[in-house]
């Protein structure tokens, strides 16, 4: 298991946004437009990027799926107490 991770994520308020956030993926959108186009994290300006984090910076709901991805692959839905997520690891 790696000990940092860098991922960029979409942040919806719903789970209805977020199946429609991977449904765009999935017809080939960008993450990184759809990310600035929907997300409610500010990160959603950058494309998502969170930058390189290691464990224990990010909520176990998400740490625990961000670091079981492999590089490029996009995650499903994450709910947390933020609301609901799409998560893709970039390195």
């Amino acid at each position: 298991m790696p000990d940092k991770v860098h991922c960029a994520h979409i942040l919806v308020k719903s789970e209805s946004e977020a199946k429609a956030v991977l449904e765009r993926l999935e017809k080939g959108e960008k993450f990184g437009n759809v990310a600035r186009a929907l997300s409610r994290c500010p990160s959603g300006k950058k494309g998502g990027d969170l930058g390189t984090f290691t464990r224990g910076k990010m909520v176990k709901e998400f740490e625990t799926t961000a670091f079981a991805l492999q590089k490029g692959q996009i995650s499903g839905i994450v709910k947390t107490q933020f609301g609901f997520h799409i998560i893709k690891r970039l390195e």
